[in-house]
């Protein structure tokens, strides 16, 4: 690995102050963190407790000695939950999981981060590739101060490309024409000064002649024809219902019918016939 080293390139009569410090494999160092301001220094909830604190005392002149009791005792709450508790500087950084790709083709690698602060002037991102079956990383990418820096001696000098937006704290890259020899493990940092702690994400990428059906597609596909043969079975029932209760509808109107014209009959039979009497002259 090569050492730290400086450059001068200030031109004539430049001093040591105007050169470019140049990091590991001749990135340019990041700038250091700006100090931080009375505003960033004091915890927003220590304020907070600070304005209840003095504003106590008028609140209870009006309401009394009971109200004054109650205000003192949610501001001291407040300042010791609150206040006094440590602020975190800490930087959360995001990558996917497991990347799959075809032999020829080019894959995207997301990176971004979260962060309490601002999104500072200063972010920097990091990418460094592990290959596998190897022990130790190499650095082939770094964005900082603005500008992206792809290293000029790795396998993927001519075929990496800074794809993200800093601004919205993204710092993907992609790769084309990829190779089964690009198999492993890339890594992302990121930096957002004052937020440096943090630590780094991982995703691995697997290179394949052709893309092997994932795991979740078939657990996917095994719950679809599970839920598909349960509605059918569901329909199915639901239908013999209807078609059972419309029979026995009919059945029912049938035979009500059939009694109605019995008794028709039965009280036509039961009708007294009237002797016919002739009278002759």
């Amino acid at each position: 690995m090569e050492e730290e080293e400086w450059n001068n390139k200030g031109g004539p009569g430049a001093g040591p102050g105007s050169g470019v410090w140049l990091g590991i494999n001749g990135y340019p160092a990041p700038r250091a963190p700006r100090p931080h301001s009375l505003h960033s220094s004091v915890s927003p909830a220590l304020l907070s407790s600070l304005i209840l604190l003095v504003s106590a005392p008028a609140l209870a002149a009006r309401r009394g000695r009971q109200t004054e009791a109650m205000l003192t005792l949610l501001v001291l709450t407040a300042a010791v939950l609150l206040g006094a508790a440590p602020r975190s500087d800490a930087i959360v950084i995001y990558t996917g999981w497991e990347r799959h790709a075809l032999v020829g083709s080019d894959v995207r690698l997301s990176c971004s981060f979260f962060s309490w602060r601002w999104t500072s002037e200063d972010v920097t991102f990091s990418w460094s590739y592990r290959p596998d079956g190897a022990r130790d990383s190499i650095s082939i990418f770094h964005y900082t101060g603005g500008a992206p820096y792809v290293d000029n001696k790795g396998p993927f000098r001519e075929r990496l490309e800074f794809v993200g937006n800093p601004a919205r704290r993204d710092g993907s890259i992609l790769i084309r024409n990829l190779d089964f020899n690009d198999n492993g493990t890339f890594t992302c940092d990121a930096k957002n000064p004052p937020d440096i702690v943090g630590r780094p994400s991982s995703v691995r990428l697997l290179v394949f002649e052709k893309v092997p059906i994932q795991a979740g597609v078939i657990t996917g596909a095994i719950i679809g024809v599970v839920l598909g043969l349960l509605i059918l079975v569901v329909a199915i029932y639901y239908l013999m219902r209807f078609l059972v209760a419309r029979r026995v509808f009919n059945l029912s109107v049938s035979k009500h019918g059939k009694k109605g014209k019995g008794k028709e009959g039965s009280q036509q039979r039961q009708k007294p016939k009237v002797p016919l009497v002739y009278l002759s002259f």
